[in-house]
């Protein structure tokens, strides 16, 4: 079964969360405009932090449905199933008792994590990059996969968008959303032929007036192209896509970032503290970043983005006719 609040959406489309650029601004502006926004429950430092977004949230989106007299989209918590995020639990818990609508799971599909979401009517997502993943997380219960094709930004796979959609699609038929080079209304349309539910848009929201991201971050985005990204290992231990100048400008030279190892920065912390350290001045970004040359409100992004995306479903129109 497919999720059912697509069919309330303006454009089936999600703002991916983002480690330490995706904020509650950012995600009221997204469900107003009628996208899932989401987040990282780890992009506020403390658990009692990240409920007070939770309320800031979903207080902004009661107080837009009064006003307007329109539905908001749903929003989503991206949660960290690992043993080195000590928070899960707490956070977990934050998300029951303010009942998420939606909850992104990254490292691992727990099947107590998932009933506990589904008793409070919420949805469990889960990101995967290969089949043996789907298929664990489809066993799970989980009600919709996550699909990470190559050329993503952060912690991508490396399989052809073509080849994963078709080749989940074999086994699961819950709601699929695709992530890799998404920058586009075309490009969602695009995923939507593919087989794909959703367009899961990461890289594509680092540069609204919303974002968190650093205007330097957001400047180095407009200036590259995809032979600018370079995935690697050296700067988590887990192989991401990153932007080529942010690692040359902290001296990762291309013997570095070639290496399977993690470059040691000298200073010895916590998984979730060297993963902010890094990624704070390493800025990650995917290969959609060659149709970005701009940085622009969430509401008109999302208009571009729908007015794109009809006209080339409207192009899919003119070739039916010639070949239907």
């Amino acid at each position: 079964m497919k999720a059912s609040f697509i069919n309330d959406l303006s454009l089936p489309a999600v703002a991916a969360p983002m480690f330490l650029i995706s904020g509650p601004k950012l995600v009221i502006e997204c469900c107003k405009n009628g996208i899932v926004g989401t987040f990282p429950a780890l992009n506020h430092r403390t658990s009692e932090g990240f409920e007070e977004w939770l309320i800031e949230i979903n207080t902004a989106l009661d107080a837009f449905e009064k006003e307007t007299g329109k539905k908001a989209a749903p929003f989503g918590v991206n949660l960290i199933v690992h043993k080195t995020n000590p928070r899960l639990h707490a956070d977990l818990a934050i998300c029951i008792k303010h009942k998420v609508p939606l909850i992104i799971t990254s490292l691992g599909a727990v099947s107590e994590l998932i009933d506990a979401v589904h008793q409070y009517g919420g949805l469990v997502f889960h990101d995967v990059i290969k089949r043996r993943h789907a298929e664990k997380a489809a066993e799970a219960g989980v009600d919709g996969l996550i699909l990470v094709a190559a050329g993503a930004g952060g912690h991508a796979g490396t399989i052809n968008p073509m080849s994963l959609v078709g080749e989940i699609k074999t086994f699961f038929d819950k709601t699929i959303l695709l992530s890799g080079c998404i920058s586009t209304g075309r490009d969602i349309a695009s995923a939507m032929q593919m087989g794909a539910d959703l367009a899961y848009m990461g890289t594509r929201f680092i540069n609204v007036e919303e974002s968190r991201a650093d205007e330097a971050y957001q400047q180095m985005i407009i200036d590259t192209g995809a032979s600018d990204i370079v995935y690697t290992a050296a700067v988590s231990g887990v192989s991401a896509n990153f932007l080529r100048p942010s690692l040359e400008a902290m001296g990762i030279t291309k013997e570095l970032w070639a290496n399977k190892a993690k470059v040691d920065f000298g200073e010895e912390l916590d998984a979730e503290k060297a993963e902010a350290k890094a990624w704070k001045t390493l800025w990650s970004a995917g290969q959609g970043v060659a149709t970005i040359t701009d940085i622009l409100p969430t509401a008109d992004l999302v208009s571009r983005l729908k007015k794109e995306f009809i006209e080339a479903i409207k192009e899919q129109r003119l070739l039916l006719e010639r070949y239907g």
